[in-house]
């Protein structure tokens, strides 16, 4: 193995390399293209890369390079056939390019160091069809199509000939980052950050196919979500690849519990149970070597007699991400065969093979690309490529229309159907070239056998609204013998034959006295056949005289047709008039399709319905006795008419037939159709000692709209308790402490566990919308905006009622008199210590502060997209659980300080990640931030974020009183502090924690006001001892000064870390640390 990195193979700028994004290398090996960040497509010589070490080499290094995008390029390939080359950008656009064989217009570009191009590649097209960037693109096998992925979360597929847009699919729900191809061209594959690889079946347009033409094509086959469960979406790509031999498809940015790795799915089930475990970030590219290896080298001893191996063969396959590694593995190994750590400076985004297997390019983001080619045998011995394509064969490689056939059988059938199609399109033509006298005549009804009749040909039995008339007597040919036939016996004689001979002898005068035969169109003359497919389009044949004389536009409209109007096809294309009206004495008429009828000529008219053997009388339905489904919303909630002047509006709950609340369990599902509204319990919910609360209202019949609603109480099928209200129960919520109801009329009803009520019905100005319990604290919120806070033990509120208007950005709308757009409430919720913890839709969470009286935002989007630290994998943060919200489970002797408001703030961040990140809400505000970082003045604008965003942490933690996430949070702030060598911000610190123990109190000074949180005089910080917090803030920093890492000393100045450490000892001496503990 020999590793080649060219110091000329880059896209140089005036200050540093740009960033490389994509590489690829073109069928014949002979070209590797290459995109960066100085929107830049360059085409190198691969002959020129391999041999940079030979002093000699006097050939162009750089063929060509194109720059026709206006921003930094993610994307590049090559077409399989090597005629065209793809860019894709994030401009939206996708260029295609061209290789003349006429010799470039020019030396060399003008104001520029660039070398003269060499190759005269040209832009063809400019494919318009997203919306944001373009990540990723790939071609068919076949180069028949190509399709195209993006942030937009679109799937876009175009014409690989005439580069029209055939389709548009949006069915991620994410940035769409990965795409790749069967090498059986039956399947490609989208990979995207909502989790998921969808699997997308389609069959090779034409090459005149429009997007008309691919409206059934392109389905979605199977959606892959097991190996991406919790897969990180910090990665900048997520390239997945399909293995030659066609039966795995690899994908990158998997998981396997917590580790990273590289899922293999297998063909037809889409299941994966091989991981590719070892790298130590998330992997953004995996790539298969294009050929099959063996493990001896192909004789005549490992061949058989058609040439083919007998030998297993197995495929290679190279995985590479943002550890900077590189790793190449082969099917026959659960180790990897070459694994080439700190690769590159930073991630490598792109892979690519060349066409022999033995070279593989690797593009990475410090600018650099690398090559590492490989001795015959080192991955193995190649196999020739026909074993390549005796693999594909069982999935039915380069056969049109074989769709999801996966066996040899169903491949037989295929070959069968086709042999039958041949035979008759020969027949037809053969009918049309007057040659239908040498063919004989196809099967009529089913019957192997028919009169044969010279010169006639019989059509096939005729299909009326998609069936076969299997029960008609006989067929009526379609087309007439000519004059010059034998005489056919007399029963089989065509009736209009003598009506046709006359038209055709019927003779016309023209204005200028000449007589002129008119002629007569072939479809009436029944000499040709009609271009329309007369199998749908044709009326039922009949052997009666007087039906042979409508015409062929009267269709049949007896038997139904589903999905269509009652007459099919036909009815669509020809009217929908109706046959001739059927007399009852016509012994002729084909019974199987004449209708029913009942009472004579005078009778009554029978009610017709559509059966499945046609027009059917109508049977009555029974009257409906003994269980009647009840409905599970019975109708809309009356509205308050505050609703109409209030700025904030909130969606009011159906009034519900049946509403269950368990004690255990929390809010269970309604009860299934057919219980009626009575005893409507889970039975599983009877054998077990959880207490069900259920509500049940009057129900939609007239005689019950006046009843009250009954409350109850059950365990294991029991009833503990009963109670009535007069109102329509829309909510209910309860605990182990109370039970709570929210009426239709604004009001709230509480019990005891024993059903005694607390205190008297509590009213609202509005409907409850939410109303959530915790201890022994109540939450509603109304229709109106409203959060109302109780405390049923102190029989109090810690504040008065608080709108949810500041938070539902209300004074960025204007308050006019209509409703404006605005974030829905997702979720609300109380901790422990009754602070209201709500959830937007645009992905922000809040907490409203009792003692400021005011909402405070803990979560948002910006830190999302911003700081280092979102999602960060600290393992003691991922094993706080989200215990400070939603129902209290806990019995009351674990209750404790220690566990109060656990787990808010990962709950909100995680919110933030999946209404923010994964529905692809934060495109623009990450579009701005990339585009901060490259420009001037914006150096340190990460960094600053990031430690704000701890900042924002360590205050909310605090707020909330969260015990465990402040201390883990506090020791993140003060290392990041500590590596970057803020000494203002880290005396501070140590200051705050201190607490002011070391500040002199002056003679005759008063405490006027006492502080809280870090002024508090207290020996306690959010329940944790100042002076152990200190000392371990201390050894935190004193182990960062004293033991830098080298991107710390690179970065900050050595004055500043002295300073620190100065100040560290300070400290320490004044807590009395030993120096030989914390290491000053």
């Amino acid at each position: 193995m020999k590793f080649i990195k060219p110091a000329w193979l880059t896209h140089s700028g005036e200050q540093k390399d740009f960033e490389v994004y994509s590489c690829h290398v073109s069928p014949d090996g002979t070209r590797l293209a290459t995109a960066a960040g100085d929107g830049h497509v360059r085409i190198w010589s691969v002959d020129a890369i391999l041999g940079a070490g030979d002093p000699n080499y006097a050939k162009p290094k750089q063929l060509c390079h194109m720059s026709y995008h206006s921003g930094t390029i993610h994307t590049v390939r090559f077409s399989p056939n090597g005629r065209w080359l793809a860019s894709g950008a994030d401009d939206k656009i996708i260029c295609i390019y061209h290789l003349d064989t006429n010799p470039p217009a020019h030396s060399a570009s003008f104001g520029t160091n660039e070398p003269p191009p060499v190759e005269n590649w040209k832009i063809l097209r400019r494919l318009i069809g997203h919306e944001n960037d373009v990540q990723d693109l790939g071609w068919s096998y076949d180069s028949s199509i190509l399709v195209s992925v993006g942030l937009d979360s679109k799937i876009v597929v175009w014409s690989g000939h005439t580069f029209e847009k055939l389709k548009t699919l949006s069915v991620h729900q994410s940035h769409v980052k990965g795409i790749t191809f069967d090498p059986a061209n039956k399947y490609f594959a989208t990979a995207s950050d909502d989790r998921t690889i969808k699997l997308f079946r389609f069959t090779s347009p034409a090459p005149s196919a429009t997007s008309y033409d691919s409206i059934n094509n392109f389905v979605l086959e199977h959606t892959i979500v097991a190996p991406f469960t919790s897969s990180p979406l910090t990665t900048y790509f997520r390239r997945c690849s399909w293995s030659p031999d066609g039966n795995h498809i690899a994908a990158a940015n998997a998981v396997n519990g917590p580790v990273s790795s590289v899922a293999i799915i297998n063909r037809g089930l889409w299941d994966s149970d091989i991981n590719l475990i070892g790298h130590e970030g998330p992997t953004e590219v995996c790539t298969f070597s294009p050929r099959l290896f063996s493990k001896q080298e192909m004789s005549a001893e490992t061949t058989d007699g058609s040439g083919y191996s007998t030998q297993a063969l197995v495929t290679v396959i190279a995985c590479a991400g943002q550890d900077k590694t590189l790793s190449i593995w082969n099917t026959s190994s659960s180790r990897p065969l070459v694994v080439c750590q700190d690769l590159a400076a930073k991630s490598i985004s792109d892979l690519a093979w060349t066409p022999d297997g033995l070279t593989i390019f690797a593009s990475s983001l410090d600018g650099s690309i690398i090559a590492l080619e490989f001795e015959i045998g080192e991955l193995g011995f190649i196999a020739p490529w026909t074993e390549n394509d005796k693999a594909l064969q069982k999935f039915g490689v380069n056969r049109r229309g074989v769709g999801v056939v996966e066996d040899v059988a169903a491949l037989r059938l295929e070959e069968r159907s086709k042999a039958g199609e041949l035979r008759g399109a020969e027949g037809r033509m053969g009918a049309l070239m007057g040659d239908a006298a040498t063919n004989p005549p196809p099967a009529t009804n089913g019957n192997g056998t028919s009169t044969p009749m010279s010169g006639v040909v019989a059509t096939a039995p005729v299909v009326t609204n998609g069936r076969v008339a299997q029960d008609s007597p006989a067929t009526a040919p379609t087309s007439s013998a000519p004059a010059a036939a034998p005489a056919a016996p007399a029963a089989a004689v065509d009736p209009n034959a003598a009506k046709l001979e006359a038209m055709k002898q019927r003779v016309t005068i023209t204005k200028e006295g000449k007589k002129r035969v008119a002629p007569l169109l072939v479809s009436s003359s029944g000499t040709g056949l009609s271009s329309l497919p007369q199998s749908q389009l044709m009326a039922a044949s009949s052997s009666s005289n007087a039906q042979n004389d409508a015409p062929q536009s009267i269709l049949d409209l007896s038997k139904p047709y589903d999905g269509l109007p009652r007459g099919g096809l036909a009815a669509m294309l020809l009217g929908n008039k109706r046959k001739a009206a059927v007399m009852e004495d016509d012994e002729h008429e084909d019974q199987g399709n004449k209708r029913p009828t009942a009472g004579g000529a005078n009778g009554p008219t029978p009610i017709m319905v559509n059966g499945v053997n046609g027009v059917e009388p109508a049977v009555p339905m029974p009257p409906a006795n003994g269980v009647v489904p009840t409905p599970e919303f019975l109708r809309p909630a009356v509205i308050n008419p505050s609703m109409s002047i209030s700025q904030v509006r909130l969606a009011v709950p159906k009034v519900r037939v049946h509403i269950l609340r368990s004690l255990d369990r929390g809010t269970l599902p309604p009860p299934a159709s057919g219980t009626n509204g009575t005893n409507g319990v889970d039975e599983s919910l009877k054998v077990t000692d959880d207490v069900v609360f259920e509500a049940l209202n009057p129900g939609p019949s007239p005689a019950q709209t006046r009843d009250p609603s009954k409350i109850s109480a059950m365990k294991r099928g029991a009833i503990l308790w009963q109670d009535f209200l007069p109102r329509a129960v829309i909510l209910v919520t309860g605990n182990k402490n109370f039970w709570a109801a929210a009426c239709e009329d604004g009001s709230i009803y509480t019990w005891t566990p024993a059903g005694r009520r607390i205190f008297n019905a509590l009213v609202l100005e509005a409907q409850p919308v939410i109303i959530e319990c915790r201890g022994w604290w109540l939450l509603c919120i109304t229709a109106v905006g409203m959060c109302y806070v109780w405390n049923l033990k102190t029989l109090a509120s810690p504040h008065p009622p608080v709108s949810l208007a500041p938070i539902l950005d209300i004074a960025m709308h204007s308050l006019g008199t209509h409703t404006t757009s605005a974030p829905g409430v997702t979720s609300a919720h109380l901790n422990s210590t009754g602070h209201i913890i709500v959830t937007l839709s645009n992905g922000d969470g809040y907490l409203y502060s009792p003692a400021m009286f005011v909402w405070q935002r803990l979560s948002e989007a910006w830190w999302a997209v911003g700081s280092q630290y979102w999602n960060s994998n600290d393992s003691s943060i991922g094993s706080l659980q989200s215990t400070g919200v939603g129902p209290d489970a806990k019995k009351a002797s674990e209750a404790s300080s220690t566990n109060i408001s656990a787990g808010i703030i990962p709950h909100l961040e995680r919110h933030t990640t999946n209404e923010v990140l994964l529905k692809g809400r934060a495109y623009h505000l990450q579009r701005l931030i990339k585009t901060l970082l490259s420009r001037e003045g914006f150096e340190n604008f990460e960094s600053g974020v990031s430690i704000a965003h701890l900042e924002n942490r360590v205050a909310a933690a605090l707020q909330l009183g969260a015990r465990d996430e402040f201390r883990i949070y506090l020791f993140m702030y003060a290392k990041r502090l500590g590596a970057q060598g803020l000494k203002t911000k880290v005396e501070e610190l140590l200051r705050s924690i201190l607490g002011g123990i070391l500040q002199e109190k002056k003679d005759g000074e008063l405490q006027v006001e006492k502080g809280e949180g870090w002024l508090s005089e207290d020996e306690k910080l959010c329940g944790w001892d100042r002076k152990e917090l200190l000392k371990e803030v201390v050894l935190i920093l004193g182990k960062l000064i004293h033991y830098p890492l080298p991107q710390q000393l690179s970065n900050v100045h050595a004055g500043k870390f002295r300073e620190l450490q100065r100040l560290t000892v300070q400290y320490s001496r004044v807590l009395g640390m030993d120096d030989d503990e914390n290491g000053a």
